[in-house]
């Protein structure tokens, strides 16, 4: 069984697009473009995913999303062209599990959405044996299947790096979650750190590079197919 997506979005053509994208990658899309119908439509079909737009005729994206945490924990993504937004929509207050920025590529919708179900493990169609597993609770982490032996702040970057794949990340935040003791250290100890964390997840991966440098930015997270 396929997972249900909904797509809340008040551009026909960006909508169509996407639940085409998501049709042809295996999933059930279901368009929505006013944001005062989600709530009921989200009792009544309980989707897997919701790809919510924040500028929306009827109720804005950031007012259903508060309401939709009000009563489930479905994974949200919010799709803003608003930039200055994007520290509020992944706030405690709010509760989205996820940004896109508008324009993006319909393909990496569908892999951002492919990774936040199979993190959450929602996704009927994902194979558990494969991708990223990152256990916060228990420590530890594993690769197609196979554990990565971490140092902790090698866990407590690849945790911060997985939280969001796709998303860049700075130097400068990523420090912000390697050490406890908020030790000085300069922004180059994470290139070490990436270098190392790299090396080993290469070990049961291959050339495939999963943690992407940004030339000028920081480094992401590549989500796997």
């Amino acid at each position: 069984m396929s997972a249900h997506i909904l797509i809340v979005e008040d551009e026909p053509r960006l909508a169509g697009l996407l639940a085409d994208y998501l049709r042809a990658a295996g999933y059930e899309p279901h368009v929505l473009d006013d944001g005062r119908d989600v709530v009921p439509w989200i009792h009544e079909h309980g989707p897997d995913l919701v790809l919510l737009d924040l500028m929306l005729p009827g109720e804005d994206g950031m007012s259903v999303c508060r309401e939709i945490r009000g009563f489930s924990e479905v994974p949200v993504v919010m799709v803003t062209a608003r930039v200055e937004e994007i520290d509020r929509l992944l706030g405690l207050e709010l509760g989205a599990d996820d940004y896109i920025c508008k324009p993006f590529s319909p393909r990496e919708v569908v892999a951002r959405v492919k990774a936040i179900l199979r993190r959450t493990r929602t996704d009927p169609g994902a194979d558990a044996g494969r991708g990223l597993v990152v256990d916060e609770a228990g420590y530890r982490a594993s690769l197609d299947g196979e554990p990565l032996s971490l140092t902790p702040v090698e866990f407590r970057l690849l945790a911060t790096l997985a939280a969001h794949p796709g998303r860049v990340f700075s130097r400068d935040q990523l420090l912000d979650h390697l050490y406890d003791d908020h030790r000085v250290v300069t922004d180059r100890t994470v290139d070490t750190h990436v270098k190392n964390l790299r090396r080993k997840m290469a070990a049961i991966c291959g050339d495939q590079e999963l943690i992407r440098s940004v030339y000028g930015v920081g480094y992401r997270l590549e989500a796997l197919d």
